[in-house]
């Protein structure tokens, strides 16, 4: 058996076990497409309506744009027709994994009603999903823990959509907004007064000596212009 199993992979028959496909998984030491569809329709899609090529990236650089978030992706929203055909190109622009997941499709035709996509670092992946005819927003983040809840949350729209997702940076409210509360021991409390007494005092005292201030910056100025000018005719 080993011997046949060898023949096969030499003759690549047997991909070699970089490149591993399950069931409608597809991966390698680089990433992972699960449930990958370029072809066939939904029980409700006669044909394809549309080519929509969208390009997604993911990273903490996106995250920037939203206050308190760690995690992104550049856009948080796309709008296609029903059946369409989206061809996904999926960049991971940190060296730490991210994944790209879109829920609630038709569990006929995507198990688990899933599309994945997941990079273990910086690099790209490729894959296709048709969309059902039905009016509805879908789900896209990244599963990675805490990284959806740190803002790599988004939503498609399929003909417009049936309402906004909750927790969309920069589109919709949060459902449970994040606190970041402050442990008020009499350390913090006096650093805290401390910084508020200097910030007062440090203008005021510049204020009411402004006029000595001035004479002593002037001082220092003739004594280094007149050391110049000493060493210059030296």
């Amino acid at each position: 058996m080993k011997v046949l199993l060898t023949g096969l992979m030499m003759l690549g028959v047997i991909g070699s076990a970089s490149a591993m496909n399950h069931g409608g998984m597809l991966m390698d030491e680089k990433g992972m497409i699960m449930n990958a569809n370029s072809d066939d329709l939904p029980r409700d899609c006669p044909k394809i309506s549309e080519n929509v090529d969208i390009t997604i990236r993911a990273g903490q650089k996106h995250a920037l744009k939203f206050t308190g978030k760690m995690f992104a992706f550049d856009q948080q929203e796309w709008n296609v027709k029903p059946c369409a055909k989206i061809n996904i190109t999926f960049i991971n622009d940190d060296q730490i994994r991210h994944q790209l997941m879109i829920h609630g499709l038709p569990g006929y035709l995507y198990p688990e009603g899933m599309f994945h996509l997941e990079l273990y670092g910086e690099g790209q992946l490729q894959a296709s999903l048709i969309m059902p005819s039905l009016k509805k927003t879908y789900l896209v983040h990244c599963e990675v823990p805490q990284h959806m809840e740190k803002g790599m949350k988004a939503q498609i729209k399929v003909d417009g959509g049936d309402g906004d997702l909750p927790s969309i940076p920069g589109i919709s409210a949060p459902v449970k907004a994040d606190i970041y509360p402050v442990d008020w021991t009499q350390l913090t409390t006096a650093v805290l007064l401390l910084c508020v007494l200097a910030g007062c005092s440090i203008p005021y005292f510049v204020i009411v000596n402004a006029r000595s201030i001035k004479e002593a910056i002037q001082k220092i100025l003739t004594k280094l212009n007149f050391k110049s000018k000493q060493s210059s005719i030296n």
